[in-house]
């Protein structure tokens, strides 16, 4: 089998990417600043490598015998993804990697001039393309695992609501990150994915009300949708990084996540829409759960293990 290095390995998306990899018998690397991250108890790494995004004398040493790289960029260094990106993926083909896989955590626009990290994903993909390296990227659009955040897991849990900066109309197909890590390994050894990028998303285009009434199933109450402003998310979101975004950036990042979600709620190009027929011919292998189906198998206590945010 295969030795993946997973970069982010202590964050939301990397702890998934390395559920699916062991639930496939893939050897991993856990890449992070720490020689000894955390993996949240139940996560097993084979090994763990420091890596970091700013210090670029460790990423050869943290590739180097790697079949394959999964990729997440950090929320807290969006102004540089596109630039970053491109780089880490050089490192990778440097140190002599099968295939580096991106996961952008947000949608790949088809047409140019989209603002905010939309833009910035295609100017990261050519990056990617141009480094050299046999590369697959996937735009997963919303994730399901967001709910399970600090910021927004308590208002469910403690307070019967489920608040969110989106408007009533705003459909999306919501992606569990275990369905994305998934789509990342079965796109590994698959020629017809190498210079290739996706949208992804779960089988559903679902409406914040649905949501609700999916979440008050679950639970057995009633869940209510009650929407917050694009600038109480930003300030929400920053306030579950905690000390991680230092004092000087709270404002601006904040503020950012507010336009950002501005933004997608009155988008004509449907930045959480994915075509769900098309997503499942390419990956036949992958069978998308729905809402319902990963809320009921959540563990939503105050012990579990989940990272912030990110």
């Amino acid at each position: 089998m295969a030795l993946v290095s997973v970069v982010g390995a202590t964050g939301r998306q990397g702890l998934a990417q390395i559920r699916q990899l062991g639930a496939t018998g893939h050897k991993v690397r856990a890449l992070s600043r720490s020689e000894t991250p955390d993996l949240g108890g139940s996560n097993v790494a084979d090994e763990a490598r420091i890596f970091d995004l700013y210090d670029e004398d460790t990423w050869v040493p943290a590739f180097e015998g790697s079949d394959a790289v999964f990729y997440t960029h950090p929320l807290q260094a969006r102004e540089d993804r596109a630039t970053l990106t491109g780089r880490v993926a050089e490192a990778v083909q440097k140190a002599g990697g099968k295939r580096f896989i991106w996961n952008t955590s947000s949608w790949i626009p088809e047409r140019p001039g989209d603002p905010f990290t939309y833009g910035n994903n295609t100017i990261a993909v050519n990056s990617i393309f141009r480094s050299g390296v046999p590369a697959t990227v996937f735009g997963s659009v919303l994730f399901m695992d967001n709910l399970l955040t600090n910021w927004a897991r308590p208002f469910i849990v403690d307070e019967s609501r489920y608040v969110y900066p989106h408007e009533a109309h705003l459909e999306a197909n919501w992606i569990s990150l275990d369905d994305v890590g998934k789509c990342m390994v079965a796109a590994m050894d698959r020629p017809d994915f190498e210079g290739s990028w996706l949208n992804i998303g779960g089988p559903q285009r679902i409406k914040p009300p649905q949501v609700a009434e999916i979440l008050s199933k679950v639970f057995g109450r009633e869940i209510k949708y009650d929407p917050c402003t694009p600038t109480e998310f930003g300030d929400l979101l920053v306030g579950a990084f905690g000390d991680d975004v230092p004092e000087e950036n709270r404002e601006t990042m904040s503020a950012g996540i507010a336009a950002f979600y501005e933004y997608n709620n009155k988008a004509e190009t449907k930045p959480f829409w994915v075509n769900t027929d098309f997503v499942q011919q390419r990956l036949p292998e992958v069978e998308f759960e729905t809402l319902e189906q990963w809320a009921a198998r959540q563990d939503w206590s105050d012990s579990a293990h989940r990272p912030p945010a990110g």
